[in-house]
C-alpha cells in the first residue's frame, strides 16, 4: 500500500485490545485459571490469543470447548472474578501510543471495543488514561459486536462528529468491516493481534505498521 496523504481527522475511534493495549497475557492467565477451577484442561497461551477479538462470550465458548458447553455459564462467572483481579497484571499501552495521544491532542478520541464495558473501564482507569477519551462504547447486546456498526454510530451521535471526518483504528477485519458499515474511514494496524494480509484484503483506507505511523496520518492542522 502506497503512503497516503495525511488526513485531517476530527475524531479517531480506537479498538482496544491489540490496538491501544497489549492485554493478551492477562486474558490467557484468567482463562486458564477459569479452566483450572472448572477441572478442565488448560490451554496453550498462543491458542487462547487466537480466541481474542470477538468478546468474552465467544472467548470462553472456545476455551471451554464444545464438549463442555454445559459449563459455559459457570465459566463466565468464574472468569469475571479472575479477570477483574488480573486485568492489570501485565496489560500496558503499546509503546508509542502515549506519544500519539499527546501529539494529536486536538483530535477527539473514543473507544469502540468488543470487550465488556466493565473490563474496559477497569483498565482505562487503572492505566490512568480515562480522560483521553470523549466516549467509550462496548456492545449493549451480543448482536452489536463488531463488525456490526452500532457502537460506532452511537459514538458519532454522542459526539456529533461527521462520518467523513472520522476514522476507526483497529487491528482486525472486524474493525475494518465495522468502519465500512458505518460509513467512516478505516485504519488497519499491523502491530496488534490481527493478520495484516486479511485486513489489507478488505482495502482499508489506511494501514499503519507502528503507532508512530498514526502521527503522520492524522492531524486536524494538516491540509
Amino acid at each position: 500500500m502506497s503512503a497516503p496523504s495525511p488526513f485531517p481527522a476530527a475524531l479517531l475511534i480506537f479498538d482496544f485490545d491489540g490496538t491501544l493495549i497489549d492485554s493478551k497475557y492477562d486474558i490467557a492467565t484468567s482463562v486458564n485459571l477459569t479452566l483450572r477451577d472448572l477441572g478442565l484442561p488448560t490451554r496453550p497461551q498462543e491458542e487462547i490469543f487466537s480466541f481474542v477479538g470477538d468478546g468474552v462470550k465467544r472467548l470462553l465458548r472456545l476455551a471451554v470447548g464444545e464438549d463442555h458447553l454445559d459449563r459455559y455459564e459457570t465459566a463466565l462467572k468464574i472468569f469475571r472474578e479472575h479477570y477483574l483481579a488480573h486485568c492489570l497484571d501485565t496489560t500496558r499501552l503499546y509503546p508509542g501510543i502515549e506519544q500519539v495521544f499527546a501529539q494529536l491532542g486536538d483530535v477527539r478520541k473514543a473507544i469502540a471495543t468488543n470487550k465488556s464495558l466493565e473490563y474496559t473501564l477497569r483498565i482505562v482507569e487503572g492505566l490512568g488514561v480515562r480522560e483521553w477519551f470523549a466516549a467509550i462504547e462496548s456492545p449493549e447486546e451480543s448482536s452489536e459486536l463488531k463488525p456490526d456498526p452500532g457502537m460506532i454510530l452511537r459514538v458519532l451521535a454522542t459526539l456529533q462528529v461527521p462520518p467523513e471526518r472520522t476514522v476507526l483504528v483497529g487491528d482486525s477485519t472486524n474493525d475494518v468491516r465495522a468502519a465500512q458499515a458505518a460509513g467512516i474511514r478505516s485504519c488497519a494496524v499491523g502491530y496488534g493481534y490481527g493478520k495484516p494480509e486479511k485486513m489489507l484484503a478488505l482495502a482499508p483506507d489506511y494501514y499503519c505498521q507502528t503507532p508512530e505511523d498514526l502521527l503522520r496520518l492524522f492531524s486536524r492542522t494538516t491540509s
